[in-house]
C-alpha cells in the first residue's frame, strides 16, 4: 500500500483516526526474489507493517484486528455495492499487506471461501505473529506464491466473486504488476458478474499505465476519488455495471448498517466519475 508514515501522523494529529491495507500466500516459482526487511511500529493504539521504509504496507488497530483501519482499505471493498457480490462465494487479495482485508472479509462473508496469495513469506509470517491472520482452515486458504502464477492458472479462472488486488513493495514506485497481460488474466480469473478492486497511487505516472492496461481488459473501469496522499481505488467490472444510483444508495446503507463500512461516500465517487 501507498501511504507514508509521516503523512499518517499528521494525519492523526489533526483527525485522531485512520485505516489499513492487506498481503498473503502459496506455492512458489522458480525465480528468487530478494525483500527488504518487514518491519512493525506502533502509535496510538495502530500496529503498522513497513517494508524496511517509511511507506506503510498495513495497519491494524489493536482493539479492531479485523477492521481494515485505513480508508483506501475500505474503498477496495466497493464491490459490495454490485449484484450479487454483496454475498460472495470467494474472494481473493492479491498482496496480504497486514491482512486486513482478508481477515475482513473472513469475518463477514462467512458463506465464502478467502484466499490470500503472497509472495514474501516473511509477510505471511509476521501477519500470522503480528497481526491476528487466522490459520489457515475450510474457508481461508493463504498462499505463498507469485500472483502472476495465480492469476494465469486456469483452475483458478472464472472462479473469483471479488478480487482485491495491492501489489507494491518497498520503494513504492506503483504496483509491482500492471501489464495488460496481468489483468487480462485477473479479468479471466472472474466468474459472470465478477469486480476487481486495484490500490492504484494517483500522484504517480503509474497511475496512467494502470488505467490504460484495465481499461484493455475489463468491460468498465472506475475509479473512486484520491484518499491518504494519492492512494486511488479502481473498480474493473468483467461485465457492465448498472449505475442505478438509488439502488445504489440503498444498498450503501445497508453495508453500513450490517458493516460499518462507509459505503455511501463510495456511491458519491462513483456518481463523480459518471458524471465527468
Amino acid at each position: 500500500m501507498l501511504i507514508k508514515r509521516k503523512s499518517i501522523e499528521k494525519e492523526e494529529s489533526l483527525r485522531g483516526q485512520r485505516r489499513a491495507a492487506p498481503k498473503e500466500r502459496a506455492p512458489r516459482t522458480g525465480r528468487k526474489p530478494k525483500f527488504a526487511p518487514v518491519t512493525v511500529s506502533e502509535m496510538d493504539g495502530v500496529r503498522y507493517l513497513h517494508f524496511g521504509t517509511e511507506w506503510v504496507q498495513g495497519a491494524m488497530r489493536l482493539r479492531k484486528p479485523d477492521w481494515p483501519e485505513l480508508e483506501y482499505a475500505q474503498q477496495m471493498m466497493a464491490w459490495m455495492l454490485f449484484n450479487d457480490v454483496e454475498h460472495p462465494l470467494h474472494v481473493v487479495q492479491l498482496g496480504l499487506g497486514a491482512g486486513a482485508l482478508t481477515k475482513f472479509s473472513y469475518r463477514h462473508f462467512p458463506q465464502a471461501r478467502v484466499t490470500a496469495v503472497e509472495l514474501n513469506p516473511a509477510v505471511i509470517g509476521i501477519c500470522e505473529s503480528m497481526f491476528k491472520l487466522p490459520p489457515n482452515d475450510e474457508r481461508l486458504t493463504v498462499l505463498e506464491m507469485d500472483a502472476m502464477d495465480f492469476v494465469n492458472d486456469r483452475a483458478n479462472h472464472g472462479t473469483v466473486d471479488a478480487l482485491q488486488i495491492d501489489l507494491y513493495d518497498a520503494t513504492a514506485r506503483g504496483p509491482m504488476l500492471d501489464s495488460p497481460a496481468f489483468y487480462a488474466a485477473c479479468n479471466a480469473c472472474l466468474g459472470p458478474d465478477g469486480i476487481a478492486t486495484v490500490n492504484l497511487f494517483g500522484d504517480h505516472p503509474s497511475y496512467l499505465k494502470n488505467v490504460r492496461a484495465m481499461r484493455e481488459a475489463f468491460e468498465e473501469v472506475i475509479c473512486l476519488p484520491e484518499v491518504h496522499d494519492g492512494n486511488i481505488v479502481a473498480l474493473g467490472f468483467r461485465s457492465m455495471p448498472t449505475l442505478d444510483f438509488p439502488a445504489l444508495y440503498a444498498r450503501a446503507a445497508r453495508i453500513r448498517e450490517s458493516t460499518g463500512l462507509r459505503a455511501r461516500s463510495w456511491v458519491n465517487g462513483i456518481k463523480h466519475w459518471n458524471e465527468l
